[in-house]
């Protein structure tokens, strides 16, 4: 069965990669009509001096600065299992065994 805290991962996930896909098209879009225009990069991606873009501008730097959090919260989940999975490894008396199988034929093969 699956844990709250995977399922909550997996919800913020999607929000990453439905943001992503949102910005992305965003950025072409801009980006299209930039070299259209053959506005100078500076020029049209500076709210104060394109303010009929203005708007998408800011849009666009919302959308990364939501994909920067929910990464964040995503790495933060991650650490937690990490350290929860180092926890109960060091509480169980060491690696668990396919690790250990592993491990030893990865040392047969690079010959450690």
């Amino acid at each position: 069965m699956m844990e709250t805290d995977d399922r909550e991962l997996i919800v913020v996930m999607k929000r990453y990669f439905a943001v992503k896909a949102e910005l992305a098209t965003l950025t072409a879009e801009l980006e299209a009509e930039r070299k259209a225009a053959g506005a100078q990069i500076g020029v049209f991606y500076d709210p104060r001096q394109n303010a009929e873009r203005a708007a998408d501008l800011q849009r666009s730097h919302h959308l990364k600065a939501e994909m920067v959090s929910l990464m964040q919260r995503a790495e933060a989940w991650g650490r937690a299992a990490v350290a929860a999975d180092l926890r109960d490894r060091s509480e169980a008396g060491g690696e668990p065994e396919e690790w250990q199988s592993f491990e030893r034929r990865a040392d047969t093969l690079f010959g450690a």
